[in-house]
């Protein structure tokens, strides 16, 4: 039955007063839109999509086995002479060649923001994130995050400095090693004490406790290996051949 003239005029009366008073205005402190959906490492070359998703199908993991197996072999050198200093100083936005670099934000805010959901910025910055939500791609688990508790959220270098510099990076000269360490393909935010047990360890010493995105693991840690024409040792890369079922 069609409604009375007398009851729908006066209700778009109401309608056109308000105008778009009416709509929900978006908070101006909540930031960038948040990102949601992890992109699976064949699918983001240049590390600047969020978090780790796992390869599924046969073609995917096809494809990352031929990456692994193109990887160089060489045996693990002395640590002697690392230290994290020759890699520049931490999460500097001036390690030019790299995406994200020189954008006015250092590379660990750079790291929360591509990765965060909801996020929540300092008075006043679009840079500096206080809070959060991060799904752990390690763990598999959500963190509430806040600055307050910083080290609840670490960034992970995928492959460490410290195995970078027994690999070979020692002999590079500083402009290369500070781009692995400010490198979004090298770089997760993630779990703190999970990325703490990790330590400098390889894939045959560590993987990530959640089974289903070792083999993503495995294909990021040989993009940043062969973007850095860095070779791995023989036990690392059996192992991350294993995880994507060669």
């Amino acid at each position: 039955m069609r409604a009375p003239r007398n009851i729908l005029l006066p209700a778009l009366a109401v309608l056109l007063a308000v105008g778009c008073d009416a709509l929900p205005e978006e908070d101006p402190s909540s930031g960038p839109p948040a990102r949601t959906g992890a992109a699976a490492p064949l699918d983001n070359p240049d590390g600047t999509k969020p978090g780790l998703a796992p390869l599924t199908s046969d073609t995917d993991r096809a494809e990352a086995r031929r990456l692994l197996e193109a990887l160089g072999v060489k045996g693990r050198g002395p640590r002697n002479g690392y230290d994290r200093d020759e890699f520049g100083y931490a999460w500097m936005d001036t390690a030019d060649g790299v995406p994200l670099a020189r954008n006015g934000c250092d590379t660990r805010n750079d790291l929360l923001r591509r990765d965060g959901r909801e996020l929540r910025f300092r008075s006043g910055s679009d840079c500096v994130v206080v809070a959060m939500t991060l799904h752990d791609p390690y763990t598999g688990k959500d963190i509430a995050w806040k600055k307050a508790e910083a080290a609840a959220v670490q960034i992970d270098h995928v492959v460490p400095l410290s195995y970078s510099w027994q690999m070979g990076a020692s002999r590079w000269p500083e402009r290369k090693r500070g781009q692995l360490a400010n490198d979004p393909l090298n770089l997760l935010p993630v779990d703190g004490p999970t990325n703490s047990r990790k330590s400098d360890s390889g894939p045959a010493s560590w993987l990530p406790p959640d089974r289903s995105v070792r083999c993503a693991y495995a294909v990021r840690f040989a993009q940043v290996a062969k973007k850095y024409e860095l070779p791995v040792t023989a036990a690392d890369k059996a192992t991350m051949l294993r995880q994507c079922g060669g």
